[in-house]
């Protein structure tokens, strides 16, 4: 009897846990937090990945509908198609919110916004300019563009049909590139409203019927709590890299790590720089590159590095500074599919980045004329750094009469003889001193050519 009426009370205790807890569950999933996703810059793999999860996340924990805060210039296809599908089949209301004021959802941003549920703009912000155009701006002629051309309308179309908007608008934007601000895009019916704050999102989209996984669902988000969920260190890490200024700066300290492992090798400016490199080249992989910026920039280190092995007395600086700042002006072309982001490099940290290389090349050629007042001349090239003391063995490469050129320690210096002699050219001579920027030689064989 007794053990009976233990498994009993046991039963029971259970059976009201079980009760507490489904009460308890719809509780939380009544009053569950709305989720906002801040999703800003280049559309990319990362950025499509994040609003994959996350939107199964707040799925999963019962939220009544996502919030998407977008402010983007656009970004890769591939990206731009599988969010556009994740939105399309999102298993819980979504709402794109274009925001803060002075924002955009340009290129990529625009089919990303037709495909939400609701789609609300603050005011200040514009949408649009999906025009598919060649990588240096040009519209694109022939069957490639029909082809292209056709792809985006035809996926464009789709979307604002299956949300119900302006199908007329929304072709524009690939067909004539046309954007449109806030309020302009609320008239034409390619959003559904405007809101300041994330307050107001809220009010809007409350009592609104939505589709949903093929089921007719009413908004209930009056007196909802908000709870963000930023992408985590690691995605917003990838995700900087993305961005068009970070890139640029990536790529060219990177370089000038490596101009200075040239210079002085040491191992570890080298292997910064060469990480630097591939970081700028993972970022550049989500944006329009201009291989012709790309080149420039190259051939402005190039430049920098002939500076340390010719007397050149500045100009290749000078040269290789004018090249870095044209490079990195035209590192990115105009957008070259309709969802690609329209990018530049600013003007500031063009500036600052010329300026601090020119900084480090004035250091290295003071450094280098510095070695030669102490009694050597001081050269840069692939072994490394070394000094020309007296007695260096050298030959004439343009005859001294009195002043030419000699070859010694592996590059070409100004050279003439104590007497000013005339010393013909592939005469053996050997380096007496220096006197500014000219080596003093005489003949390695005393008794040898001289007049």
């Amino acid at each position: 009897m007794t053990r009976h009426l233990v498994r009993a009370i046991f039963a029971s205790l259970f059976s009201l846990g079980l009760i507490g807890m489904v009460a308890g569950g719809l509780r939380a999933a009544a009053t569950a937090d709305v989720v906002v996703l801040p999703t800003t810059g280049v559309v990319d793999s990362v950025m499509a990945g994040y609003l994959r999860d996350g939107i199964a996340r707040a799925a999963s924990e019962g939220a009544p509908a996502v919030v998407i805060r977008l402010n983007t210039p656009g970004g890769s296809l591939e990206a731009t198609n599988e969010i556009v599908g994740t939105l399309l089949e999102a298993e819980i209301p979504t709402i794109v919110w274009v925001a803060p004021s002075g924002g955009r959802a340009a290129s990529a941003g625009t089919f990303i916004t037709l495909a939400a549920h609701v789609a609300l703009m603050a005011p200040g912000t514009s949408i649009g300019a999906a025009s598919p155009v060649g990588a240096g701006g040009e519209e694109i002629e022939g069957t490639l563009g029909d082809k292209v051309r056709s792809d985006a309308v035809a996926k464009i179309r789709a979307i604002a049909e299956e949300r119900g908007r302006d199908v007329e608008w929304a072709v524009s934007t690939v067909g004539d590139a046309v954007a449109s601000p806030a309020g302009e895009a609320v008239e034409r019916g390619a959003v559904d409203g405007i809101a300041r704050s994330i307050e107001e999102v809220l009010s809007f989209a409350d009592g609104r019927e939505v589709e949903v996984d093929g089921e007719t669902v009413t908004l209930d988000l009056a007196g909802r709590a908000v709870r963000e969920l930023p992408m985590n260190p690691f995605q917003s890490f990838l995700h900087l890299l993305s961005d068009g200024n970070i890139a640029a700066l990536l790529f060219s300290l990177g370089s000038l790590g490596l101009l200075y492992e040239l210079a002085s090798p040491n191992f570890v400016t080298g292997i910064i720089g060469a990480l630097a490199i591939i970081l700028a080249f993972i970022g550049f992989g989500s944006l329009p590159l201009n291989v012709g910026g790309l080149l420039l920039i190259g051939l402005a280190m190039l430049l920098f590095v002939l500076e340390l092995t010719v007397l050149s007395h500045g100009l290749l600086t000078v040269g290789g500074l004018v090249c870095f700042a044209l490079g990195v002006s035209a590192l990115y072309t105009e957008p070259g599919t309709p969802t690609a982001p329209d990018v530049s490099v600013a003007l500031p940290l063009v500036l600052v980045m010329t300026a601090t290389i020119a900084a480090f090349m004035a250091l290295a050629l003071v450094t280098v004329m510095r070695s030669r007042r102490r009694g050597g001349l001081v050269g840069f090239g692939a072994g490394g750094s070394f000094i020309v003391p007296p007695g260096t063995p050298a030959q004439v490469r343009r005859p001294l009469a009195p002043v030419g050129s000699v070859y010694a320690a592996g590059e070409e210096w100004r050279a003439r003889t104590p007497d000013d002699r005339l010393i013909e050219r592939g005469t053996p001579v050997r380096v007496v001193r220096e006197e500014g920027l000219t080596l003093i030689v005489e003949p390695a064989d005393p008794t040898g050519a001289g007049a």
